[in-house]
């Protein structure tokens, strides 16, 4: 930072713009609180403030917001600014937040009627440099590099993780290529402004404007010299000086607004901490009340009265309703309540425990353990709850009395006209395997309840504690420490002090498991939920344990393998190249191709002012030097090396020996499973280096095979279900190869004139159509002109009309109800739907078209799973399903089972659900996942 007098750092904050900045940014994942507040633009703009603060120490600072009615520019250009979306629901809800806590780190808040905060900021700059301050405009607005000087600097927070940029003079001058920042409103005056709705002059663009005021100085004097130019050139700019004039005008910010400079009124000091608080408190700011104020937070529980209505925490919103007002509401805690809770260590409680489990219907039930890891973990305890606020706690300092007193609950256990209730019951299930305890009691996994009911939301114990229930559970690093290679284990404490945490688990689980019963009887929810989710449980549970075999030494010789390729690959890279350097480094890369090599004159540079690199840049001049492709193998094999091929080995688990991958039903709001370690999705499946990895997924022994079932374009099967469109239908009916009757269809030629283009291009349509994708995209993905891609857009609902047919209707219903739903009743909540603000409403509107159909397809392949597994329990085979990866099924089969097996899982798999063209599996069969798939 550069500063001359430490004692006179100024900062300006340009409010709005920070705070579109900030909600754009979480645009793709906003943040929701419990009473549905978006708060992404308040959180964006505190972090920005707290950044400031933190790292930059000012001693003046302001906050300057737009004045409401716009400025003196509007009353002059009436078109300034009209063509711009209407402010978001979720900014405008968010702004008076922000001016709250604003106000709470007592920062002075400056607004100038009829004067935008540019001119506000640009006035008070100049007034303050006068007097020796040297002052940081915070403000991503390009517009305020006019006002750079000396001592007046624009600073431009960070994105993704990146550090702030300081634009002073020269780097004014370097990134827009003019001789001086005065120079910056001439610039913007030619090229005009969409956003601002400035009209510019026609035909000047970023280069062209540099261009000219290098050579004439100012847009007056280029307009004294147009007889020099030539062409259409010379016309339009002669045409519209008047034009040209008037955008200067308004691009220009004003530095005479009536507002005096008071810098003992705008002096840092210290923030009203009590109100920072009940702020941070109501917004559900935990992590910034730590870092500002030192301490934790109470949340209010549950979304509060608006006026004349109670919004459900299970009921969509109304998209059209305000946002609740926050409320102070304290959290109980287990002090406040004082429940029952007893710790059971001797024969005689156990047996009156057993009595009391074996007289009710249902139970709440947790487990203690020494891990993490189900496989590795001792069970250390287990925790009861039958009625509300109390509990018991099973716990003995002794591995073997533990152990025994588990089987005294054997019966309970296998009562199947019980209910247990569990929140993340499958780690539960798991561990008690361990012990050869199979649950065989009907299941309620709190959990996966709040999942289906609430899918973007948080689903862990200790959050739905707070919003449903008022409560905030003991912490567990109150018990064992903070996270890190000190936090101690719960196996090295006593029984006793364990007892209140274990025992306050499964009370908590039971109260939240009343509470959610009554959303679960909704009829959209009982069948996903009894039907699906709930036996799948078990079915995951089964496939975790199982695990997979891995041929370590393969993976060993292929580490090697590739780490001679990359030191090749990296010398002759350098060979190329004629200098030494580091190839990992994006910054020296950048340097290397378009300074030295100079492979292209039209590199574009990141905001940090170092050359892009990036895998998407490098791809559009692969043609133009054979290095690029070397370096797109480089990082190819550098990353399949370090993500898989290096790791793999070391997560096989030393009891098993196998590599035990864990599913999570409650993270995609589709219903898509994930996988984690490992994240078996993202095995590489598209490049030759990367299937080589699933040559490393082998069968159980020499009487093994596996067997992959995959669906055949699954979605699209789907979507042409859902749709009815006859002529997708007719064509997966026939049988025919999708893509090629596509084709057929598009390019109006016959199935045996298809070429490999053709049928390329409408595989990418095909598939682009479950994602809404439009002509850019389509452009950009094929490496077309977008004009051809809109032709073949058009063209393909030219021959399948229904599909446009849909999606309209399936946007339609999501405006009506606010979500979408699968062809099993999952739905998706879209509170964006019915945005006035184009952006926020076509991403939700894009979301509207795929949900159902990848949140169908993911239905259709969980629905197959627990039908295979049923099939093959009752019929007592011996074989293993394995794992699952996006739709495809891989099986550990003996080989006298195998055609069995092949019989089974295809009928299962293909009438899993009934659609109106059939499903389709192919199945491979192999020694290892690379063969059989």
């Amino acid at each position: 930072m550069r500063t001359k007098d430490t004692d006179k750092k100024l900062f300006l904050l340009d409010a709005y713009a920070l705070i579109f900045r900030a909600y754009y940014a979480f645009i793709r994942n906003p943040r929701i609180n419990s009473k549905g507040l978006n708060t992404s633009a308040i959180f964006g703009f505190v972090n920005a403030l707290l950044e400031i603060l933190k790292n930059e120490k000012p001693n003046n600072i302001a906050v300057v917001f737009d004045p409401p009615g716009g400025s003196f520019r509007s009353k002059e250009y009436p078109e300034y600014k009209a063509n711009r979306d209407e402010t978001p629901e979720d900014i405008r809800s968010s702004v008076p937040w922000i001016k709250k806590l604003i106000k709470a780190f007592n920062i002075p808040v400056i607004m100038v009627d009829n004067f935008e905060a540019d001119d506000v900021i640009g006035t008070l700059a100049k007034k303050a440099e006068k007097e020796g301050y040297t002052v940081y405009m915070m403000t991503p607005d390009k517009d305020f590099a006019q006002l750079v000087s000396e001592n007046i600097f624009m600073y431009r927070p960070g994105r993704s993780g990146n550090p702030a940029e300081v634009w002073g003079v020269e780097e004014i001058k370097e990134k827009f290529g003019l001789n001086s920042p005065d120079q910056i409103i001439d610039y913007l005056g030619m090229m005009g402004d969409s956003a601002d709705n400035i009209p510019g002059l026609p035909g000047i663009g970023p280069k062209t404007a540099s261009k000219l005021l290098l050579k004439y100085g100012s847009m007056e004097n280029l307009f004294e010299h147009t007889h020099e130019l030539k062409g259409k050139q010379k016309e339009k700019i002669e045409n519209n000086k008047e034009l040209g004039l008037l955008s200067k005008h308004l691009a220009t910010i004003v530095i005479d607004v009536p507002i005096a400079f008071e810098p003992d009124k705008i002096i840092l000091e210290d923030p009203n901490r009590v109100e920072l608080k009940k702020l941070f408190e109501e917004l559900e700011f935990r992590g910034f009340s730590r870092r500002v104020l030192g301490e934790d937070i109470h949340i209010p529980p549950t979304l509060p009265k608006t006026e004349g209505a109670q919004i459900s925490m299970f009921d969509l919103p109304d998209l059209n309703a305000t946002i609740p007002k926050p409320v102070e509401e304290n959290r109980q805690t287990i002090k406040d309540l004082n429940p029952n809770y007893k710790l059971v260590q001797n024969s005689e409680d156990i047996a009156t425990l057993i009595s009391e489990l074996t007289a009710a219907t249902s139970y709440a039930f947790d487990t203690e353990t020494s891990s993490l890891d189900p496989i590795l973990a001792d069970l250390i305890g287990m925790s009861f709850s039958i009625k509300e606020k109390e509990a018991y706690y099973v716990s003995y300092d002794n591995k073997e009395e533990m152990e025994a007193a588990l089987k005294w609950f054997l019966p309970i256990f296998k009562d199947k006209s019980k209910e247990i209730i569990g929140h993340n019951l499958k780690y539960d299930i798991k561990v008690l395997r361990k012990y050869d305890v199979k649950i065989e009691n009907k299941i309620f996994d709190t959990m996966l309840a709040h999942y289906l009911m609430n899918p973007d939301s948080k689903h862990g114990l200790d959050h739905l504690a707070e919003i449903y229930l008022n409560y905030k559970t003991i912490s567990i690093e109150t018990l064992i420490g903070k996270k890190g290679k000190n936090q101690g284990n719960m196996a090295d404490l006593s029984p006793s002090k364990v007892c209140d945490y274990a025992a306050e688990d499964a009370d908590i689980t039971l109260q939240l498991k009343n509470q959610f019963q009554k959303e679960i009887d909704k009829e959209h929810l009982k069948k996903l939920f009894d039907d699906m989710e709930v036996p799948l449980i078990d079915v995951l549970a089964d496939m975790e344990l199982e695990g997979i075999r891995i041929d370590t030494d393969f993976l060993n010789q292929y580490a090697v393998e590739l780490g001679g390729e990359l030191l090749v690959l990296e010398n002759e890279i350098k060979e190329i190249a004629e200098v030494d350097f580091n190839v990992d480094s994006p910054k020296q890369l950048g340097e290397v191709l378009f300074d030295r090599m100079q492979i292209s004159t039209k590199a574009k540079k990141t905001k940090t002012g170092q050359y892009s690199t990036g895998e998407d840049v490098l791809k559009k001049y692969i043609n133009d030097h054979e290095i690029i492709q070397k370096i797109l193998d480089y990082r190819q094999f550098k990353k399949l090396k370090s993500t898989y091929i290096d790791p793999l080995p070391s997560l096989v688990n030393p009891i098993t020996n196998r590599l035990h991958t864990s599913y999570m039903q409650m993270v995609a709001a589709t219903g898509r499973l994930s996988s984690t370690n490992p994240n078996l999705q993202n095995i590489p499946i598209r490049t030759e280096k990367g299937r080589e990895t699933r040559k490393a997924f082998i069968a159980r022994d020499e009487n093994h095979v596996l067997l992959s079932a995959d669906y055949s374009q699954v979605e699209l099967r789907v979507i042409a279900s859902m749709s009815g469109d006859e002529n997708m239908i007719q064509a997966f009916n026939s049988g025919a190869d999708i893509h090629t009757a596509t084709a057929a269809k598009v390019f109006d030629v016959s199935m045996d004139e298809v070429t490999r283009e053709m049928r390329g291009k409408a595989k990418a349509v095909n598939f682009g159509i479950i994602y809404g994708q439009g002509a850019f995209g389509l452009s950009q993905n094929l490496g077309i002109k977008r004009k051809e891609a809109k032709e073949i857009i058009d063209n393909y609902f030219v021959q399948f009309p229904k599909l446009k047919v849909f999606q309209q209707e399936t946007i339609n219903f999501a405006r009506d109800n606010g979500y979408v739903e699968t062809i099993m009743g999952r739905r998706r909540y879209l509170k964006d739907i019915n945005s006035s603000n184009a952006i926020v409403k076509n991403f939700a509107e894009r979301n509207a078209i795929n949900a159902p159909v990848q949140g169908s397809a993911a239905d259709i392949i969980k629905k197959a799973m627990i039908d295979v597994k049923k099939e093959m329990v009752d019929q007592g085979l011996t074989s293993k399903m394995l794992l699952q990866v996006h739709d495809e099924l891989i099986f550990d089969v003996h080989k006298d089972e195998l055609e069995t097996i092949k019989s089974l899982v295809v009928d299962k798999m293909e009438n899993a659900v009934k659609l109106q063209v059939p499903l389709k599996v192919d199945f491979g069969i192999g020694d290892n996942w690379l063969e059989a798939h």
